[in-house]
């Protein structure tokens, strides 16, 4: 396709490990074990190979009867055939002093931890994150890939193995890919240029890297071939349906920069491609503020019997509905995923095509009773799996199961998201920072819940609203702010309630459909004592997004006080549910812990008073709830202990401090101030 810059580098091969006393062996590429500088010869049998390939990347041991149903279809005697793969496997991989197949009762595993293998190298590096491997390692890393994953096995008639081995070409052709970036990021542009024509081969359609190349052309004067490679590049999007005009738009700028690489502007290609049935749909102009965006594929459905338009591809159409309605992402259309996977796009070329941040793909299998759904979130640019999990139930109604799956699926992903970016912004130079990134960093304040943390906060919230006065969610931070002020009694009540109300309402003028703007309001409402409108915009919040878990959290928050505890119990319980490593899990347990006082459960409410108090950044409040809620289960030590630790950083705390922050109903402060009086802090 069009120009290249590939010169002639010779690079050095680093695979043995110094620390690796058994056997190197490369599963990118043609399957080879060597010792030493010596290739073993391998059996000419393909399901040996595949046997070891699959047992190589297996993290656990596997089942004699996995196994069996991986490889070999209705064969006459398949464990004994087993028997004869694995002593093959012996006899390339054991020694005498050091036996690398190991069996224990049905299981089998493969113990490679003193071999050098490629695939551990290069999943380790991806893992790790490819921003922080030196150039050095960068080079062995790219040097490690040969071809794609077990290129010389493919087993016949097997649809389960060959399923699982696409998969794995998949992951790893997306870790080649990501690494091969980051390498032509790094390197020096002579060395880097080695690697882009490779990088252009797997991955055609993403812009990123004929951005590069096109640079690099115009500052080595080689128009010439920038123009051949411009027009070759059109050609390729319109075949695939794919507008062009970003490629042309970009070849412009570059065209018009200086000769000598001065005053290089920022790159242009930083906005999703749409294709053009979508662009007919009206969808060709994106929001002007940045988003994290999100693709998320349609879901394999395995097993006998897979419909491939079932419920598998009804999962994944919920899961960009849900995640569409919480509002903090840009989701691509369902349309495009779906037309993607149907032309044979995978998820990490997909994820490229799009110039999205991050895809979702899974599977999905149906049993007699039960159904399992596997879901795996990654970073495009990385190829790191961020987040993964496999939800195994009993299918007593597939309807209801696959809606509860779909809701943790949600919140999981919108979690996950969430914190990545909130560690990705700390680490930026304030000044740097857009409208998303000063909102994620004030959300890293916001989680520590201190005063100081808690100003920092504020002042972050008040920079993405600068830089994007339409952007909700940064208005409902900020209210956030105010709310905390005034809960933890760090100013004056009355005025931060009041500024708490402001930004609530801003958020709510920005975009009314948020719930995380409903949730704000519904906050500060509560601080002006106005308990049933805040349960009517609590409940809004929810309404809009059923997978909101800190809608559900606050609810609970507020109905464990002065409404009804069993709806507050439960809200705790589904807030949890949802989103089980939350920033204010605390807070989830401690609402938990005072609906149980209010309904006299006085054992259960210490366990979770004792259990949100050890959550990290558990406030006062947190700690108090507690130490009283173990008063009145009689565990007088305990909630002894619980106080001491309050009042090493505030002496005076007492039972007054905890009722002024909350609205308890007549019993339950009664009850507190009991607790407190016979704790001695009344």
């Amino acid at each position: 396709m069009g120009a290249t810059v590939v010169g002639s580098v010779e690079m050095p091969v680093e695979f043995h490990r110094p620390d690796a006393s058994g056997p190197a062996i490369r599963l990118l590429g043609p399957l080879t074990v060597e010792r030493g500088d010596i290739a073993i010869k391998l059996p000419a049998s393909r399901k040996v190979r595949a046997l070891f390939a699959y047992l190589a990347l297996s993290p656990n041991p596997v089942t004699r009867s996995q196994l069996c149903e991986l490889l070999w279809d209705v064969p006459n005697d398949p464990r004994g055939e087993l028997r004869w793969c694995l002593s093959k496997i012996r006899s390339i991989i054991d020694e005498p002093a050091r036996q690398r197949v190991i069996t224990s009762g049905d299981t089998v595993r493969i113990d490679l931890s003193d071999c050098a293998t490629d695939t551990v190298q290069v999943a380790q590096a991806v893992h790790d994150g490819l921003a922080a491997v030196p150039v050095a390692r960068l080079r062995v890393l790219v040097d490690l890939f040969r071809g794609d994953f077990l290129e010389d096995v493919d087993v016949d008639r097997n649809h389960t193995f060959n399923n699982w081995l696409t998969a794995q070409r998949r992951r790893f052709r997306a870790c080649h890919t990501a690494i091969l970036e980051h390498a032509v990021q790094a390197m020096p542009e002579d060395e880097a240029v080695v690697h882009l024509d490779r990088w252009l081969e797997l991955s055609p359609f993403d812009q990123r890297v004929h951005e590069i190349l096109l640079r690099t052309l115009a500052r080595r004067n080689r128009i010439r071939e920038g123009e051949e490679h411009v027009v070759a590049t059109i050609r390729l999007f319109e075949a695939e349906g794919l507008d062009p005009a970003s490629i042309r738009e970009l070849w412009r700028v570059v065209r018009a920069q200086p000769a000598d690489g001065s005053a290089i502007p920022e790159p242009v290609i930083a906005a999703t491609p749409i294709p053009a049935a979508e662009r007919a749909a009206g969808r060709d102009i994106l929001p002007a503020a940045r988003r994290a965006s999100i693709a998320v594929m349609p879901f394999t459905e395995r097993g006998a019997g897979a419909d491939a338009g079932g419920s598998a591809g009804g999962l994944a159409h919920d899961v960009i509905t849900r995640l569409a309605k919480l509002r903090s992402l840009f989701i691509i259309a369902q349309g495009t995923v779906f037309a993607l996977h149907e032309r044979g796009v995978g998820p990490e070329a997909a994820g490229r095509l799009l110039n999205v941040d991050y895809v979702v793909s899974g599977s999905l299998q149906r049993t007699s009773d039960r159904i399992a759904v596997s879901v795996e979130l990654a970073e495009t640019r990385t190829a790191r799996i961020v987040w993964a999990e496999v939800f195994n139930q009993k299918l007593d109604d597939a309807f209801a199961v696959l809606d509860e799956i779909g809701n943790r699926i949600v919140a999981s992903i919108a979690s996950e998201i969430e914190t990545i970016e909130r560690n990705r912004a700390i680490l930026r130079p304030p000044s740097s920072l857009d409208a998303w990134e000063a909102y994620h960093r004030g959300l890293w304040h916001m989680y520590r819940f201190s005063k100081s943390d808690n100003e920092r906060a504020t002042h972050f919230f008040e920079t993405s609203i600068r830089l994007d006065p339409t952007f909700s969610r940064a208005h409902a931070g900020l209210s956030f702010t105010h709310f905390q002020n005034a809960f933890q009694g760090w100013t004056k009540r009355g005025p931060e309630t009041d500024r708490a109300y402001e930004a609530a309402g801003q958020s709510l003028l920005a975009d009314d459909r948020d719930p995380a703007a409903h949730w704000a309001m519904g906050r500060a409402l509560w601080l002006h004592g106005r308990h049933d409108q805040s349960i009517v915009e609590l409940e809004q919040a929810i309404d809009l997004s059923p997978n909101f878990a800190l809608g559900h959290y606050t609810l609970a928050f507020i109905q464990s006080q002065a409404g009804d505890p069993e709806a507050a119990i439960r809200a705790s319980d589904h807030s949890r549910h949802l989103s089980p490593f939350d920033p204010l899990l605390f807070a989830m347990l401690a609402s938990r812990a005072m609906a149980l006082v209010r309904l006299k459960r006085f054992d259960e409410a210490a366990d979770y008073g004792v259990k949100g108090a050890a959550r990290p950044n558990a406030h006062a409040h947190i700690l108090a709830i507690a130490a009283y809620s173990l008063m009145m289960a009689g565990r007088v030590e305990e909630a002894r202990a619980h106080m001491a630790a309050i009042r090493k950083s505030i002496p005076q705390y007492g039972v007054k401090n905890l009722l002024t922050a909350m609205q308890l109903d007549p019993v339950g402060e009664a009850l507190f101030r009991d607790a407190a009086k016979r704790l001695g802090t009344g």
